[in-house]
């Protein structure tokens, strides 16, 4: 096999991965693609082992998450990219064991951060159910 055989086999391989779209051994899922041992997840692609997630991709271990991607072992999380093991996040984006974050990039092992600044618990919950409603992400 030459580099060039390789390259195109791999490339043929994508595609056919790519454009499938059963889900294998899910429970009530609905409209969702290429997802495996998942349940109760909507218009979602490529979870695994996923729960109650709404529009996300390539998740894992993932519950009652909406509108994200790449995430893996998060819980409750909206609108937040390649994050792991964090929950409650919003518009976070690669961040990991965080909890209560909202708009943060990067931060490892915060809580109660808005922008990636601190907040005190209760200063936190009052200024994030405000922007979540003028956000609309609620």
């Amino acid at each position: 096999m030459t580099g060039a055989e390789l390259d195109a086999a791999f490339k043929r391989l994508l595609q056919a991965h790519e454009s499938g779209k059963e889900s294998v051994r899910c429970i009530e899922c609905t409209g969702c693609e290429r997802c495996t041992d998942s349940t109760f997840c909507r218009a979602s692609k490529a979870l695994v082992s996923c729960h109650y997630c709404v529009e996300c991709d390539r998740c894992y271990a993932s519950t009652h998450c909406r509108s994200s991607r790449d995430l893996l072992h998060c819980n409750h999380c909206v609108a937040s990219d390649r994050c792991s093991h964090s929950s409650h996040l919003y518009r976070s984006v690669d961040c990991n064991g965080c909890s209560y974050c909202f708009g943060c990039v990067g931060l490892s092992k915060k809580d109660f951060h808005i922008l990636n600044e601190p907040y005190d618990r209760s200063t936190y919950f009052a200024l994030t159910a405000r922007l979540i409603r003028e956000l609309r992400l609620g």
